[in-house]
């Protein structure tokens, strides 16, 4: 159990692993932890205070976001040096994965403050587990850069990788990134988890142009994480669709123009405007072909 109080031993900082999605996804140790620790210091109160209230947990509550990170974790280890134990959480998962907490953990070993891990889930392993895909060996990349010309460097330094490559990305960069990875790695096969452990949690396996297409035909909401096949020696191209083809495909799959556009452009490497006018005279023909 932990020893709290004020004195002269340092209290104990505690790495908790909290759910990605499914609330019960807590180990009872985890449990424990947040019951007896003096505070919690959580990347968004508001977040975790869902979990504690589900769970009765009334522990005070603390935030430690990437805003505050430089200025919170001094803070953090002189109330620890008090003697005081704290748990750090983050929204989801395991802290200091792609998540806040590296200042705090190093600046708490620094001083000699005692840090216990408590594991638990990680959207990384929670697909790595069901993948499909070498997990002998495998890189985690985090998320990759926001700008499309950087991403696309990271992508071509990593391109004849040949661990698994995992990534996390945001719901509206999802089809660029495939669209990239496309372009740059080849027609790989990859995995895409989306809301894991929750109501409408997804898996979708394949090559990258079926993966591309699955999600061109929907909104894509949720959080995200990719796993791709590491380089086997061989080149792969991309599938070679001209942007009258890939249009039509789409079309036909009942995708409006000005969507149907948009995903045109970014796979063909075309201005919008010239998609949507091709989009709106393949519609055109259509009808003529096929009058009603």
């Amino acid at each position: 159990m932990p020893a709290t109080g004020a004195g002269d031993v340092a209290g104990t900082l505690y790495i908790v692993a909290t759910p990605i999605g499914n609330l019960e996804d807590i180990t009872l140790r985890a449990l424990r932890i947040l019951k007896e620790v003096d505070l919690i210091a959580a990347e968004d109160t508001r977040h975790t205070r869902k979990l504690l209230a589900h769970y009765d947990i009334p522990t005070p509550l603390t935030s430690y976001h990437d805003h505050s990170e430089s200025t919170k974790a001094s803070v953090l280890v002189e109330t620890l040096l008090a003697g005081k134990n704290i748990a750090l959480v983050s929204d989801a998962g395991t802290p200091c994965i792609s998540d806040p907490g590296y200042r705090l953990v190093k600046s708490a070993a620094e001083a000699d403050v005692p840090i216990v891990p408590i594991p638990g889930p990680s959207m990384l392993t929670a697909l790595m587990s069901v993948g499909g895909l070498p997990t002998d060996r495998f890189a985690f990349e985090g998320f990759l850069p926001t700008k499309r010309g950087q991403r696309q460097r990271a992508l071509r330094e990593l391109c004849h990788e040949k661990r698994s490559l995992i990534f996390y990305e945001s719901p509206h960069r999802l089809l660029s990134t495939l669209d990239d990875l496309m372009h740059i790695f080849g027609d790989r096969q990859v995995v895409v988890g989306r809301e894991l452990t929750k109501r409408f949690e997804e898996i979708l396996r394949g090559p990258i142009s079926a993966v591309c297409r699955a999600f061109h035909n929907r909104p894509v909401k949720g959080e995200i994480a990719l796993v791709v096949e590491g380089w086997d020696g061989k080149e792969r191209n991309a599938p070679a669709q001209s942007p009258a083809a890939l249009m039509r495909q789409l079309l036909a799959d009942g995708i409006g123009v000005k969507e149907a556009a948009r995903a045109v452009s970014e796979v063909c490497h075309i201005p919008k405007r010239d998609a949507y006018a091709l989009g709106v005279k393949l519609k055109a023909d259509s009808r003529i072909e096929h009058p009603s």
